[in-house]
């Protein structure tokens, strides 16, 4: 059996009293802040059938109170767990499962780490460190997500809320994290289960590159080790930091002019550690312009003055960026990749461009395939054929010379099945009428 008792003082609340197996008077206190008369004597009526299932071995709980068990808040749980009346599995804090989970995470770049750092700062911006996972729901998970996207304070610039796909990428990281914890048995379910990441793809951030900058930005460089960075992304199409600086010289086949890259983002892949890239023309400029320098002699690595981990590459190109008198160019090495990926798209068709920028087509279709400006000038800028009406001696004239002749030939010599000739005519009924001689069809 079990008394329910109600606590007064400094601390209302409830107490629920019952025997250990050494006649020993055990409490459950129950906060009257937190919990109301009803769950007391709910949680009292619990406590008798599991000392009475206690008792007698032989007789199990019934499920509908194991379920309402589970259904109880953490702090219950512990209580009857501490009680000695059930067993539930160990819980963990969200600071022990990140830091458990990083710790165990090896094989992965640096890279890769400073992103589930970053996704971690941005957890414990909105979670305390000593919350339990248990008490974790698919709603405090959505709370966080549009926390992020509103109120989380931007990390490159002025105001509130970061963009969806910064938002994905981070949700992306934690779904990583708390399905670690379901396979570890710290958690029977994710509460990121049902909660949307959102897409990664942010147009709004996205900028064709053209050559004309691309040359711009070789000349306001202050170095050639520069302008083998922006020759390595923009011409070759070359992932930086992480490819750009795994380059070496040994990598370059000056005779068959190709090179080969290396790659750390897809070497987890079968067969996708390293590709082999055509020595483009205007790449090989650069590579040639460098190799022949005194600075590179007896270097294993083709750029060598920015390879310090700390070395924000994008800041320097910010300041190149504005000598050069050019757009600003948001996620400039990003961009200046997707732009060489359209070009050998364009030029040398899908395959060639999966092979030589390094990703499968489903992600050229969703990352960087795009309508650039480029795109509105040659299709302006190449009059069609079949826009003027003419004879086979007009392909290849402009729109005015074409409007210059008069002597069109008839459309139904064009188009016969369209325009019948002159005179045979539809009648109002649909009836073909009767032909007449022409000058076009006697």
């Amino acid at each position: 059996m079990a008394t329910l008792c109600i606590r007064t003082g400094k601390t209302p609340g409830y107490e629920v009293q019952f025997f250990d197996t050494n006649g020993r008077r055990l409490t459950i206190y129950l906060g009257g802040r937190r919990y109301n008369e009803k769950t007391a004597r709910e949680v009292k009526g619990i406590v008798e059938e599991l000392v009475l299932c206690r008792d007698n071995p032989s007789l199990p709980p019934r499920k509908s109170t194991l379920k309402r068990i589970d259904e109880f808040p953490s702090e219950i749980q512990q209580k009857l767990a501490g009680a000695g009346l059930v067993k539930i599995a160990p819980t963990h804090t969200v600071t022990e499962l990140w830091d458990t989970f990083q710790s165990q995470k090896t094989g992965i770049t640096d890279s890769t780490m400073t992103m589930y750092d970053t996704a971690k700062d941005r957890f414990f911006a909105f979670f305390k460190g000593n919350e339990l996972l248990t008490e974790l729901t698919s709603a405090t998970m959505q709370r966080w997500k549009d926390y992020l996207l509103t109120e989380r304070p931007r990390e490159r610039s002025a105001g509130c809320g970061l963009a969806e796909s910064t938002v994905a990428g981070t949700l992306t990281k934690a779904k990583a994290v708390f399905n670690w914890a379901v396979r570890s048995g710290w958690l029977e379910k994710s509460p990121l289960d049902g909660v949307g990441r959102g897409s990664f793809v942010n147009e709004d951030k996205d900028r064709f590159v053209t050559m004309d900058e691309y040359h711009r930005l070789l000349d306001a460089c202050p170095c050639d080790d520069w302008r083998v960075i922006i020759a390595l992304t923009r011409v070759g199409g070359l992932r930086a930091p992480s490819e750009v600086l795994q380059l070496r010289w040994s990598d370059v086949n000056w005779t068959r002019s190709r090179f080969r890259v290396t790659s750390p983002k897809t070497k987890r892949y079968a067969g996708k550690g390293e590709r082999i890239v055509p020595l483009f023309p205007e790449l090989r400029i650069e590579l040639e312009r460098l190799f022949k320098k005194e600075s590179s002699k007896g270097k294993e690595f083709v750029i060598n003055r920015y390879r310090d981990p700390e070395t924000n590459l994008g800041t320097q190109f910010d300041r190149i960026e504005k000598k050069a008198g050019i757009p600003p160019i948001p996620r400039p090495f990003d961009n200046m990749r997707a732009s060489r990926s359209m070009e050998v798209l364009h030029d040398h068709g899908e395959k060639a461009e999966a092979e030589w920028i390094g990703h499968s087509p489903e992600v050229a279709k969703r990352h960087y395939r795009r309508v650039h400006e480029g795109n509105f000038s040659r299709a302006v800028s190449k009059e069609t054929d079949w826009a003027i009406l003419g004879d086979s001696t007009d392909y290849g004239r402009s729109v005015d010379e074409c409007r210059e002749k008069t002597d069109f030939p008839a459309l139904e010599k064009i188009f016969p099945a369209v325009f019948p000739a002159v005179g045979s005519g539809i009648g109002k009924h649909g009836s073909e009428g009767k032909k007449s001689k022409s000058a076009v069809n006697p």
